[in-house]
């Protein structure tokens, strides 16, 4: 529990919530993007915390202080969920960033300097959701330190997967009749997403734009 005045425990008990806006925000992204490592991506994080769910009950470890919060849905505490699903998070981040978008279209001083801050901004994250867990007594070090080590591992696992296994699959997929209904796509032989997709979109809205005024004239 977060004691009054405290705004150190608020700030963490907020930054506690962030697999929840993580979710929400893949949820977002699949329904508006519809791509296909993105799906990959959301069920590694869904198989992460099956596993989660298939230690702790194998280990039954309780919690430090069962007694101080009432509204946890487990009982058991090694190893700490939120520090797996963060480092999972993290650490398949920075792997896509670095391994998946290694060939861009403006690969210059800017283009990694956003990688490297981005890549500090997941850990400093990942890092501060497993303090928080700690300092509202829902963990121990070592539940937390475990679940770190535990996402990490699954992460790179899940990422060798999709890159061996799942990708070479994805254009297959993609021609299925119910990826086409549900306009389900497949990016993966594109290196930088984001800048085919400016790239892409601009000069059609300026394509667009010739014509509306060669109409108009």
């Amino acid at each position: 529990m977060v004691a009054v005045g405290d705004f150190s425990g608020q700030l963490l008990a907020y930054l506690s919530l962030g697999p929840i806006f993580i979710i929400v925000g893949f949820v977002t992204l699949i329904i508006f993007k519809r791509e296909l490592h993105t799906i990959s991506f959301l069920g590694g994080l869904a198989f992460n915390e099956g596993v989660n769910w298939l230690i702790k009950n194998v280990i039954r470890e309780p919690r430090p202080c069962e007694e101080a919060h009432s509204t946890v849905t487990t009982k058991y505490g090694m190893p700490s969920s939120h520090s797996q699903f963060m480092w999972f998070f993290s650490v398949y981040s920075f792997l896509f960033l670095y391994l998946r978008m290694h060939q861009t279209n403006n690969a210059r001083f800017l283009d990694l300097l956003w990688r490297h801050v981005l890549s500090i901004c997941l850990v400093t994250v990942a890092l501060l959701v497993s303090y928080s867990r700690v300092y509202l007594l829902y963990h121990t070090w070592s539940q937390v330190l475990y679940g770190g080590v535990a996402g990490s591992v699954m992460a790179i696992a899940w990422f060798a997967f999709t890159q061996e296994i799942l990708t070479p699959l994805f254009p297959r997929i993609a021609a299925w009749p119910i990826s086409e209904f549900f306009l389900i796509r497949d990016t993966s032989l594109i290196p930088n997403i984001l800048w085919f997709e400016y790239t892409v979109t601009r000069a059609e809205a300026r394509n667009r734009q010739r014509k509306l005024g060669t109409k108009l004239q």
